[in-house]
């Protein structure tokens, strides 16, 4: 542009028309967004237009579903409406068809009650007429009735013989297990969180299988031991005593019965024999207690066995004695502490004539004696039981009883022959020996005053005292003396067993004083019954092991048939008076073999 031209009026121009631009813009601008917001105003309408429409669809869909499901519900319930008018008809048709029958059926049972009046009436005149015939059929009902008393005479008496043979078919030494519960004091120093716990010391190892099996689960193997009879857990007194309750049957018969309770200290043996430690008394009461041991229920099972006797003659004596520190002591005597000496009589019989033997008529004045002797038995606790006896206890029933028929009062001092109430010979085979079944020990005969033969069989029942490991019940001084004592006549009688079983010529009867005394009974002149007792916990598996191994190795022992009791010389049996009594010699069959 030239030099000296006016640029200004240009440049307003320029400015005006830029200004101009600019508010046209701005108006437009204004405009627009005028138009953007009604455009969004718009669009929130219809955006609230749309969810409403969507929220009513939504209902209208499930008022559909509504009404389908309420349709389908109704043309279910009116289906099965239908069917049960169906049902309903017919049975409305079965209700017809009977209402038809009644009428007919009516008519039968009329009938026949007619009938039946009719019979009864023409049974009654018959009988009404034969009353004669009627007294006959009684007294020949009479004649049967006592022919029929005879035959159960007869019947018992070989039930008697087959008990007793059966008892000798099983051996004459019979073996049961008893598994105690799970105590308190088996966890020792464990928590009781861990009571009864796999791994602890206080798991149960021993476990009853059946009747005639008990199972040791050890670490390495399962051992499984079969008795005659195994009692778990939860077995009774009175279930126990059941199984052993046939035995005494035997007693009366002519035989002796020894019961004895084998096991660790704490396994339960003086519970099973006596009764539960919760009465100290060990109930001697009239009535029984559920708690009440062998001893007790034994002693009642005599007196009713000889309450079926004739009144008069059985009688029944009581002894008590323990075996302490290897000295037998008589705890009926005034002074407990006297030791007294076995004597051995020509027969080999063994007896204790310096003892204390009370006659007793009920079982209260049995336990009466026996809680006297148990006041002065020794007993301390140890580690293992807090009751622990120190010694065994040996309880003796002795039965005085008449002796069979075929020992007659007419037989002459030295007369081996069995005679009648004639004082003829009798009862006797072609060969001149003894009754056939009879096993009759060659002894003397006492007899009373009236010239009697009498006889004395025993019912011995033994509570042993435990067996004991040292490091384990933490006995020490006089305590320690008599574990070694009590161990060394358990080791002992294991021995007797164990020679008995090998058929050993010399038996070691005489290495204590408790096999020494139960050499009668162990030998074969008594049926022997050894309640095993057994505690369940791994704490005691060793000591379970012995005693089941003991249990096993006595099942093996054979004796030959027991021999029924004859009274010898020297038990100088009288009833009424000992000036009159006299005695005469029989000699018996030669033994059996053993079997």
């Amino acid at each position: 542009m030239p030099l000296g031209i006016d640029r200004s009026h240009f440049y307003e121009e320029k400015v005006k028309h830029i200004e101009k631009s600019n508010r046209v813009k701005d108006e437009r601008i204004g405009s627009l967004e005028t138009e953007n917001a009604m455009l969004y105003l718009k669009l929130a309408q219809l955006r609230g237009a749309l969810q409403h429409t969507r929220q009513e669809s939504i209902e209208i869909h499930e008022q559909f579903e509504d009404e389908s499901r309420f349709r389908k519900s109704v043309a279910e319930s009116a289906c099965k409406f239908k069917q049960e008018l169906d049902n309903i008809k017919k049975d409305m048709q079965s209700v017809q068809s009977a209402a038809k029958e009644i009428p007919k059926q009516f008519n039968e049972q009329v009938q026949h009650a007619n009938s039946v009046v009719q019979r009864h009436k023409m049974a009654f005149q018959s009988q009404s007429s034969s009353l004669s015939e009627l007294q006959e059929r009684l007294a020949h009902m009479e004649l049967t009735l006592h022919d029929v008393t005879d035959r159960h005479a007869k019947e018992k008496k070989r039930r008697q013989e087959l008990h007793n043979t059966l008892m000798e078919l099983r051996g004459n030494i019979r073996v049961h297990c008893r598994v105690r519960p799970l105590m308190d004091f088996d966890r020792g120093q464990e928590d009781m969180s861990s009571f009864g716990r796999q791994g602890a010391k206080s798991e149960v190892v021993v476990h009853f299988v059946d009747d005639e099996n008990v199972c040791v689960r050890t670490t390495k193997h399962n051992k499984v031991f079969e008795y005659e009879r195994v009692y778990d857990m939860t077995e009774t007194q009175n279930g126990l005593f059941d199984e052993v309750q046939p035995m005494l049957t035997s007693l009366l018969d002519g035989y002796n019965i020894c019961i004895m309770a084998y096991g660790q200290t704490g396994s339960g043996k003086t519970h099973t024999m006596l009764g539960s430690h919760k009465n100290e008394d060990y109930n001697p009461t009239r009535e029984t207690h559920p708690d009440e041991g062998v001893i007790p229920r034994a002693a009642r099972e005599l007196f009713r066995l000889t309450s079926e006797k004739q009144k008069g003659t059985h009688t029944v004596e009581v002894s008590v004695v323990e075996i302490y520190n290897n000295d037998i002591r008589d705890l009926l005597s005034h002074d407990p502490n006297i030791k007294h000496d076995i004597n051995t009589g020509q027969d080999n019989s063994i007896s204790l004539p310096t003892i204390i033997s009370k006659q007793v008529d009920t079982v209260y004045d049995v336990m009466c004696l026996v809680q006297h002797g148990l006041n002065t038995r020794r007993e301390s606790a140890t580690l293992v039981h807090e009751h622990s006896n120190r010694s065994h206890l040996v309880v003796t029933l002795t039965v005085v009883s008449p002796a069979p028929s075929f020992f007659s009062k007419n037989s002459a001092p030295g007369d081996t022959t069995p005679r009648d109430s004639k004082g003829r010979s009798s009862s006797l085979s072609s060969s001149g020996s003894m009754p056939s079944g009879s096993m009759w020990q060659s002894n003397d005969i006492s007899t009373n005053s009236a010239g009697q033969a009498v006889i004395k069989t025993k019912l011995q029942l033994v509570d042993l005292a435990g067996s004991e490991c040292v490091g384990m019940s933490g006995v020490k001084g006089q305590a320690l003396r008599e574990t070694a004592n009590i161990n060394k006549s358990l080791s002992a009688l294991a021995d007797v067993l164990g020679a008995l079983a090998e058929h050993r010529a010399h038996v070691p009867y005489r290495n204590t004083r408790l096999t020494h005394l139960l050499q009668d009974s162990i030998g074969g002149d008594a049926k022997l019954l050894i309640l095993l007792c057994v505690a369940p916990a791994q704490r005691y598996i060793t000591e379970s092991l012995q005693s089941l191994g003991f249990g096993a190795r006595a099942r093996q022992v054979q004796r030959g048939q027991t021999k029924r009791r004859l009274p010898s010389s020297a038990e100088k049996v009288s009833m009424d008076t000992p000036k009159n009594s006299r005695s005469i010699s029989v000699t018996g069959p030669p033994p059996f073999s053993q079997r």
